[in-house]
């Protein structure tokens, strides 16, 4: 009983802790407005906000594919992100991403700590013209999203609890090191020559490899074991997700240029074009493998589109980003249909979609960056420069193996704290109930072809016919429309 207290008590402890100790941090002046660019900070801020939006479409995504009990656990479990690493990126998350790099591997974690030397900072130095504040803010979306992505593949099996340590550890020990490594003009794939305009592999291969390690530790629900069909609980959920996941996504490509120019320009136009084509090639692809065109499939490609277009869309051609996510599209819709004759249970293909789609970018950025595009940039293979290609590739094998490895002994270590999965009985019941007390759909009525559905279990109310809900009494006579 004291055990159990003591582990519902803590993250509200450690959180009351850093807040008292957020009191002490010296108050120090704001930035100097003269020093900057209005158009770039007026543009990075609508970036920024854009991408935030991307966490709560992220929710409708995923929790409009799970089964009907199990939608608000998994939508909480993408927008909660918000809050554990918003916290935890003003503590230690940006200085251990872009503090003073320590070898090249991670940021000294007392750099920024409690954002001190943040306000009144030097601008970053691959973003003069906004204020290391703005910088920092822009780069803290990027950082809520990323754990997640990895929500979808452990989705319907994985504790709440258990769920918000990884969001933590995760952050600390993949995430940050990768944005260090990457993004910061001192880390290993920086000087390497490595190239990832807006996360290809600090976003996209990290999560997919952490996806790919939940999976494994969580293993198989009961229903991917005996082979039960899921049917989605809310597929227009999927398309307001996926409308917002596009809209969002023009700040987190054309906001990664950190300034107003032409380069924004170029990443707003190859975003929007590879997600329509790869919409358009996983549709088509489903058609010519003898499957209707359907929501779903239209959905997914033009995530996938959009997922591989992120490490060049500002590096590449207008024109070649149809490339890229016609055959990020069909290379992501083939690793789904492998999946599916494996044992490997990732509940929404995080694997195959975000994992192999950001693996496919980043290999044809090697291929199609050019710098004409982007003088910052290099020549790909295409432009008679095999080395950067190869170059693209070793980043994408350290980034594989670091996150795949780092992610697994995260899930386990969490494991031994605590039971990482639900109980069967639990599972069973649906993690709305048995993790938050609440449903989906609470106090609502579904009216179909064949009569009245309330939320009540295994329970259907022919057309015409009386019911009650809750204390109240609602009495209903529904005459039968055959032509709904």
């Amino acid at each position: 009983m004291e055990k159990n207290f003591f582990r519902q008590s803590m993250p509200f402890l450690i959180l009351v802790t850093v807040a008292v100790l957020a009191t002490f941090t010296p108050v120090l002046p704001n930035f100097d407005e003269s020093k900057y660019n209005v158009a770039d900070i007026a543009w990075v801020l609508v970036a920024t906000a854009l991408v935030f939006l991307m966490t709560p479409a992220l929710a409708f995504f995923y929790g409009g594919m799970v089964h009907r009990k199990n939608v608000l656990s998994t939508m909480i479990k993408s927008v909660v992100a918000a809050g554990v690493i918003t916290v935890l990126w003003v503590v230690v998350g940006f200085s251990l991403a872009f503090g003073d790099s320590v070898n090249g591997l991670i940021g000294n974690p007392l750099s920024f700590l409690f954002f001190q030397n943040v306000t009144s900072g030097a601008p970053w130095s691959l973003a003069p013209t906004i204020p290391l504040t703005l910088f920092a803010l822009f780069q803290l979306m990027f950082a809520i999203i990323t754990p997640g992505l990895v929500v979808g593949a452990v989705a319907e099996r994985i504790r709440f609890t258990s769920y918000i340590l990884f969001i933590v550890l995760f952050a600390v020990f993949v995430y940050s090191p990768l944005a260090h490594w990457t993004w910061h003009p001192d880390g290993i794939l920086f000087k390497m020559g490595v190239l990832d305009f807006a996360g290809g592999t600090v976003v996209h291969i990290s999560a997919g490899m952490a996806a790919l390690a939940g999976a494994l530790v969580l293993k198989r629900r009961k229903s991917h074991i005996e082979h039960k069909e899921i049917p989605p609980a809310n597929i227009p959920y999927v398309l307001i997700g996926t409308g917002l996941l596009w809209f969002g996504w023009f700040g987190f490509n054309a906001g990664s240029a950190l300034s107003s120019g032409a380069l924004a320009v170029t990443a707003f136009a190859t975003t929007n074009i590879s997600a329509g084509a790869g919409g358009l090639a996983w549709m088509f692809f489903d058609v010519l493998r003898g499957k209707k065109p359907s929501v779903l499939g239209f959905c997914i490609g033009a995530v996938v589109g959009l997922v591989a277009i992120t490490p060049s869309a500002g590096f590449v051609a207008i024109p070649t980003s149809i490339f890229i996510g016609v055959i990020a599209a069909i290379i992501s819709n083939l690793a789904v249909v492998w999946k599916c004759k494996t044992s490997l249970d990732d509940t929404l293909d995080v694997f195959p979609c975000h994992g192999v789609g950001g693996i496919v970018g980043m290999l044809l950025t090697g291929v199609f960056s050019s710098k004409t595009v982007n003088p910052n940039g290099a020549d790909g293979l295409f432009y008679g420069n095999p080395e950067f290609f190869l170059t693209q590739l070793k980043g994408v094998l350290i980034v594989i193996v670091f996150s795949f490895v780092v992610s697994f002994v995260i899930f386990k270590f969490i494991n031994l704290l605590q039971p990482i999965r639900v109980t069967s009985e639990e599972e069973e019941e649906g993690l709305d109930a048995s993790q938050h007390n609440e449903k989906y759909l609470q106090g609502t009525l579904i009216i179909s072809t064949t009569g009245v559905e309330i939320d009540a279990p295994n329970t259907t109310f022919e057309a015409g016919t009386a019911f009650e809900v809750s204390s109240t009494t609602v009495r209903a006579s529904v005459p039968s429309y055959p032509h709904m």
